[in-house]
């Protein structure tokens, strides 16, 4: 096994099957059936955006997409002395076959995935997936031209394309390459350029049912604990933010930040330092991370509360009375909505320009106990 073989990669949820590895789909027949169908129309487009909540599938699509064109027959091709093949009716592929062996060992020539790469100096992945993956496109399609059949690309994630890297991709899709499909993976559409999504193919990725997700859970070896409600009610739909909370002491966490905000606007200082000095620790429980993703949710949920009302079922002791309390109307909701977009762009630049993660989760905590006190405080 190479040095390469053991980094980390950008696409997989550490601890869950990579999205080439899992053959199983749950849940997205609506966007498997509307590519069928074009396919089967003989009208394919060229590229297409597949989109959706983070942790449903997409990236799963994007490999079974990929697996059924690089071994499908070309449609209206002859087969002997029987015609031309039917048209498919699923996008199921033979394990064993092997196109498909050599895209698991991503040594299959006619594919290319572009994503974020490990940067050697800094001992990390990097932020952005750069314009040099990009510019090696070019090449992947120099050298694949000779050897027929369909090409493929995958884009994942296309949201963490840096501009130079978006404006490469974007030449491939005003000028795609004969037989060459691109799938870009996107978690926020609305973050690419309007020349990018307007030149492909929406499919789009629901969040799943109950049932589907429990399937995918342990299909993807989660370990499920006997009461499922607070994993369902927090994973909205998403087996990837399941697995996490599953996975990563998320639901503990969760259930904290709760009993910490519900003194809001006097929380307990002793506490929040313990809560973010222990996420800050190495080899501790909770991460930085996982508590400013919990975090992100809480703030969620809370603005959700003063539209809709407090969530259903619980996700935590508490949780209902504490939301109903800290967003009891709308104008509430907005304010809550606001601090959350400005606390999540602030902390992804805290934590790109390294600073102290246990201080920089702990002024997040401060800053939502001070919005707390200005809700309460504003006249109705």
């Amino acid at each position: 096994m190479s040095d390469a073989d053991d980094l980390p990669e950008p696409d997989r949820l550490e601890g869950a099957p990579h999205p080439r590895d899992t053959l199983r789909l749950l849940g997205q027949d609506g966007a498997e059936a509307a590519f069928i169908d074009a396919f089967n129309s003989g009208r394919m487009h060229h590229a297409w955006l597949i989109t959706g909540p983070r942790g449903v599938g997409k990236a799963t699509l994007a490999w079974r997409l990929a697996r059924f064109l690089l071994t499908a027959p070309d449609s209206g091709s002859e087969d002997g002395l029987f015609g031309a093949p039917p048209p498919p009716v699923t996008l199921e592929t033979d394990p064993e076959h092997p196109v498909v062996r050599r895209m698991n060992a991503l040594s299959e020539p006619r594919l290319f995935l572009l994503r974020r790469p490990w940067d050697t100096k800094a001992k990390r992945l990097k932020q952005d997936i750069t314009v040099d993956e990009a510019r090696k496109l070019k090449g992947f399609f120099a050298m694949s031209a000779t050897d027929g059949g369909r090409r493929v690309v995958i884009v994942d994630a296309a949201d963490e394309m840096n501009t130079s890297a978006a404006n490469a991709v974007l030449k491939l899709l005003e000028e795609p390459p004969a037989n060459a499909f691109l799938l870009l993976v996107s978690h926020q559409p609305s973050r690419l350029l309007p020349t990018i999504r307007s030149r492909c193919r929406t499919l789009r990725c629901q969040p799943l049912s109950a049932e589907s997700l429990v399937a995918a859970l342990e299909a993807a070896g989660a370990e499920m604990p006997e009461d499922t409600a607070a994993t369902m009610a927090l994973s909205d739909g998403s087996v990837g933010s399941a697995f996490r909370l599953l996975s990563d002491n998320g639901l503990s966490t969760y259930a904290g930040l709760v009993r910490l905000f519900d003194a809001a606007p006097k929380i307990d200082r002793s506490r929040a330092l313990a809560f973010c000095d222990a996420a800050g620790a190495r080899g501790g429980e909770t991460t930085v991370d996982q508590a400013l993703q919990m975090i992100d949710l809480f703030l969620t949920r809370l603005a959700r509360t003063g539209i809709m009302g407090p969530p259903t079922p619980e996700a935590a002791p508490g949780e209902s009375a504490c939301l109903s309390r800290l967003c009891p109307h709308p104008g509430a909701a907005r304010f809550w909505a606001a601090l959350q977009q400005s606390l999540s762009e602030r902390t992804r630049h805290g934590i790109a320009v390294n600073l102290d993660p246990a201080a920089l989760l702990l002024d997040t905590v401060l800053k939502i106990n001070a919005g707390a006190d200005e809700v309460m405080s504003a006249p109705v």
